[in-house]
C-alpha cells in the first residue's frame, strides 16, 4: 500500500509531515506501507536526516520531488491551475496515475478539494458535489459528521448523496452495520430548518438504502444516537470548529481548576488516569483526518496544525479507507438508478 503524502503542508512543514510519516512508517511496519513525501526534495532529505532510518525504514519512504508550495493566502483554483508542479498537484496527480493508493495533506485544504474535485483524481460519475466528512466522539463511540467544509451552499439532492456516502464510509470503516443517518436541523420535528432541510427530510425518507431517523439538534449530535449525521459545509464547518473550541475549553477549565490549590493537586494525582482517558477520547488528532467523499480516489485532509502524531492517524485512516474498499462501495451505489432525480 502506497500512500502519498503532502511534506510541505501544515503549519510545522515539513517538520511535523516527516515525522509522523517515520512514525506510520514504524508503527505499521505490518500492513506492507510505503509512504512517498512529496515536496522540495533537498528540505525533505533535511529533515529526514533528524531521524533515525535504521531497519529499512529509509526504503518505505520515497520521496517525488515537487518544486512548488501552494501558500495559504492563495486561492484554491488558481493556486492549482497555476503551480502545476506544487506538492498537491504532484500528490494528486499520483494518486490518479495508479502510483499511490492514497493522498493525505495537511496544507491548504481549498485548494487540496479543489484539485481533487476538478483535477485529479475527480469526481466519481454520479456525485454531483463531494462532501468533507469526519470523524466525531459521541457518547457512544465514534460518528461521522458530513460535510464539513467542501460545499457551503447545498440543494436537498445533495445531502442525500452525503447521506449515501456517509452511510457506506460507516459501515466499512466506523464498522457500524446499520449506520442511522440524522439530518442537521433546528428541531427534532420534520417542518423545521429551512426550505432545504425540509425537503432534504422528505427525500431522505424515500432513499432505500438509508436507515433515516429524522432530524438532530446541533446539542444531540454527541450523544450517539445517529451513526452519520448530515449538513451543508457551512453548518458543518461551524459545528466542528465550536466543540473543537469547547472540547479545548473544557479541558483547560478542568486542568486549571485541579491545579488551583494543594488539595486539587492531591485529587489530581489521583484522577490522572482518568483525565488521560478523557482528553484522549476528545482530542481530534487521534481521529487523523477528513477523506472527502465522492472523489474517484481516496483524499484525506488533516488539520494544518496537527503534530507527527496526527499525521501518522492521518495516514492510519488513508490506509483504512483503502484496505476497506470505500471508494468502491460509493462507486457501487452510484453505479446504479438512483430513486433521487439530481439536478
Amino acid at each position: 500500500m502506497r500512500i502519498a503524502l503532502d511534506a510541505m503542508g501544515g503549519d510545522d512543514a515539513p517538520k511535523s509531515p516527516v515525522a509522523g510519516a517515520v512514525l506510520a512508517a514504524r508503527e505499521y511496519a505490518d500492513r506492507d506501507l510505503t509512504i512517498i513525501l512529496v515536496g522540495k526534495e533537498e528540505v525533505i532529505r533535511a529533515e529526514l536526516a533528524k531521524h533515525d532510518l535504521s531497519g529499512g525504514l529509509e526504503k518505505r519512504l520515497p520521496i517525488v520531488n515537487a518544486t512548488e508550495v501552494i501558500e495559504m493566502e492563495e486561492h484554491p483554483a488558481q493556486a492549482i491551475r497555476r503551480k502545476k508542479d506544487s506538492s498537491v498537484v504532484v500528490g494528486l496527480n499520483l494518486l490518479k496515475k495508479g502510483e499511490a493508493e492514497a493522498f493525505v495533506s495537511a496544507g491548504h485544504s481549498g485548494a487540496t478539494m479543489a484539485g481533487a474535485t476538478l483535477g485529479a483524481p475527480g469526481r466519481i460519475r454520479g456525485v454531483e458535489r463531494p462532501a468533507l466528512a469526519t470523524v466525531f466522539p459521541a457518547k457512544s463511540g465514534p460518528i461521522l459528521v458530513l460535510d464539513v467544509g467542501a460545499n457551503t451552499e447545498v440543494k436537498p439532492e445533495y445531502l442525500v448523496q452525503f447521506a449515501q456516502m456517509g452511510v457506506v464510509y460507516a459501515r466499512k470503516v466506523l464498522k457500524k452495520a446499520n449506520p442511522r443517518v440524522g439530518l442537521l436541523s433546528n428541531g427534532e420535528e420534520e417542518n423545521k430548518g429551512s426550505l432545504i432541510v425540509q425537503e432534504a427530510h422528505q427525500l431522505l425518507k424515500q432513499t432505500p438504502g438509508i436507515n433515516f431517523g429524522g432530524n438532530v439538534e446541533g446539542k444531540d449530535v454527541p450523544s450517539g444516537e445517529f451513526d452519520v449525521v448530515v449538513t451543508d459545509g457551512f453548518t458543518g464547518n461551524v459545528l466542528l470548529k465550536t466543540s473543537e473550541g469547547i472540547a479545548a475549553l473544557l479541558l483547560k477549565i478542568i486542568r486549571e481548576e485541579l491545579t488551583s490549590n494543594i488539595f486539587n493537586k492531591l485529587l489530581a494525582l489521583m484522577l490522572k488516569p482518568a483525565f488521560g482517558k478523557v482528553r484522549e477520547r476528545m482530542d481530534y488528532q487521534k481521529y487523523g483526518g477528513a477523506p472527502l467523499l465522492g472523489v474517484n480516489g481516496i483524499v484525506i485532509i488533516t488539520h494544518g496544525r496537527m503534530t507527527a502524531e496526527g499525521i501518522k492517524h492521518a495516514i492510519r485512516v488513508a490506509g483504512e479507507t483503502y484496505q476497506n474498499g470505500t471508494v468502491e462501495g460509493i462507486r457501487e451505489i452510484f453505479a446504479k438508478p438512483s430513486p433521487v432525480e439530481t439536478v
